[in-house]
């Protein structure tokens, strides 16, 4: 299928509200976890989300993305560690903040840590990490990971409460969290959504951090998130490979930083 009849199908929630001029590009980085969820499906050796890292960065991604959960449900801890001699460009590592992960990324250095929440019912995570509730607990997580020299960045909802909590705990980065976005059904309510996030990302650029967004992000919906100058980067991941494994990856990487580009 070709992209121009992808995006411009019967979606009334393609319309824009916003024309922000002067922005700034947007880095895409990209998120391999439903490579390795592919595998696991069968505990077999492939599709490798180290070969699909490889392709993405080659197709111009400037970042990776994984996700060592707790139960090891995709990524594994063999795929960290290849990833982490072989990406090029950066390697994010989401993970929950636990002593078992924060001795993981101690060891492996990853260029940026991304803290989330995790339950192990959840089929993929669902909402922002309550930064908040668990501000005292994260002090010491997020001094570990700085002393290791790592950047830290929180994965949160479009709250400035959460974004000020962020602040006060010194994160590098905030990644807001457009999930709630992304799954709005009706135009009146995407817009609403997209106002949240726009708030938060503009508080969060004010007071000095770095912002990333990501979660539910698409070929349709990043028409309206790539407005927002101040994102740095984009973290995706179920849509590119979804269209992966129609086109390739190399395409699917290539059609994502076109639109962000655009």
């Amino acid at each position: 299928m070709a992209l121009s009849l992808l995006l411009f199908g019967p979606y009334s929630l393609l319309l824009t509200p916003y024309q922000l001029k002067g922005e700034a590009v947007a880095r895409v980085a990209v998120n391999v976890d439903h490579v390795a969820t592919l595998r696991q499906a069968r505990r077999a050796s492939e599709p490798d989300p180290v070969t699909a890292a490889a392709l993405a960065e080659l197709a111009g991604a400037q970042g990776i993305v994984v996700h060592l959960r707790e139960d090891r449900r995709h990524i594994q801890d063999r795929d960290v560690e290849i990833l982490r001699r072989t990406v090029k460009t950066k390697l994010n590592l989401e993970m929950a903040a636990t002593e078992e992960m924060v001795k993981i990324a101690l060891r492996l250095k990853p260029d940026v840590v991304t803290l989330v929440p995790e339950k192990r019912q959840e089929l993929t995570t669902e909402g922002g990490l309550d930064v908040v509730f668990y501000e005292e607990s994260l002090k010491e997580v997020i001094k570990a990971l700085h002393e290791g020299e790592i950047a830290v960045s929180l994965f949160i909802n479009a709250d400035p409460n959460q974004i000020k909590s962020a602040h006060r705990l010194e994160s590098d980065y905030v990644e807001i969290h457009t999930g709630t976005f992304a799954e709005a059904a009706t135009f009146s309510r995407r817009q609403e959504e997209f106002e949240r996030v726009l708030t938060a990302v503009k508080l969060a650029r004010k007071l000095g951090l770095g912002v990333h967004a990501g979660h539910g992000v698409d070929y349709r919906n990043v028409l309206w998130l790539r407005k927002i100058a101040e994102i740095e980067e984009f973290s995706i991941g179920h849509s590119i490979i979804a269209r992966a494994v129609l086109v390739g990856i190399e395409r699917a990487v290539q059609e994502m930083i076109a639109l962000v580009n655009g």
